[in-house]
C-alpha cells in the first residue's frame, strides 16, 4: 500500500456538481411524484402520467407508458420514444441522461444508472455517463444496466443481467457481467 492509501480521506470539502437550482427542482418534483404521479396508476392515468412528466422536462412520445410505481430521479434526463415502456418498479436513476427508443421496453424491476464515482481520486467525485438503449430493444426483469452503457437495436438483455459494456444490436445477452449468447433472429409467418 502507497501513503495515500493509508492516509485518511477527508470528504468534507467534498462539492458536486448538482447546484441549488437542481437540489431545488428535485425537492418539488420528490413532492409532484409523491402527491400527483405515484397515486395515479391506473392505465386510466397513462397520459396523465406523460403529461407530469414534460411539465418537468422529460422529452416523451405522447405514447410512451411510464408505470406510477417507476422511480425517476430527474425527469429532465429522460427521453423516451413512442410506444416504449418504463415497466413497475423500475429505477431511473439518471443523474446523467438516459434515452429510450422507440418501441422499447425496459421491463420490471430493472435498475438503469447512468452515473459513477472516480474512485482513483480521494474526494471520489460523480461521473455521469449517459445510457442510450436502442428501438425494439427489451431489457428483462431485475436486469442492471450501468453508466455509459449503449444497448443497440433489437437487443435483448436477459433477466438478471448486468450490462457494463455495449450490447450490438439485434443480439441476446445475458449473465453477471452479460455475455453474448446468440443473435436475435425475428421469425416471419407467411
Amino acid at each position: 500500500m502507497n501513503d495515500t492509501q493509508n492516509s485518511n480521506i477527508d470528504l468534507t470539502t467534498y462539492n458536486s456538481d448538482f447546484g441549488i437550482k437542481n437540489k431545488l427542482l428535485r425537492l418539488i418534483w420528490g413532492i409532484y411524484y409523491l402527491l400527483l404521479f405515484r397515486p395515479f396508476g391506473s392505465r386510466f392515468f397513462k397520459r396523465y402520467r406523460v403529461f407530469i412528466l414534460k411539465c418537468f422536462g422529460a422529452n416523451l412520445d405522447a405514447t410512451a407508458h411510464v408505470y406510477s410505481s417507476v422511480k425517476i430521479w430527474a425527469p429532465w434526463n429522460l427521453t423516451m420514444g413512442a410506444n416504449s415502456t418504463l415497466g413497475p418498479k423500475v429505477d431511473c436513476y439518471n443523474q446523467g441522461t438516459i434515452t429510450i427508443g422507440s418501441n422499447t421496453v425496459i421491463s420490471q424491476k430493472t435498475y438503469l444508472c447512468a452515473s459513477t464515482h472516480d474512485f482513483e481520486k480521494p474526494e471520489f467525485p460523480l461521473i455521469c455517463k449517459p445510457i442510450r438503449i436502442g428501438d425494439s430493444v427489451w431489457v428483462a426483469a431485475d436486469a442492471f444496466v450501468g453508466p455509459g452503457v449503449t444497448i443497440g437495436d433489437g437487443a435483448v438483455v436477459g433477466a438478471r443481467a448486468s450490462v457494463f459494456k455495449k450490447v450490438d444490436s439485434w443480439t441476446v445477452v445475458g449473465g453477471n457481467p452479460s455475455q453474448f449468447i446468440k443473435e436475435r433472429v425475428l421469425k416471419t409467418y407467411e
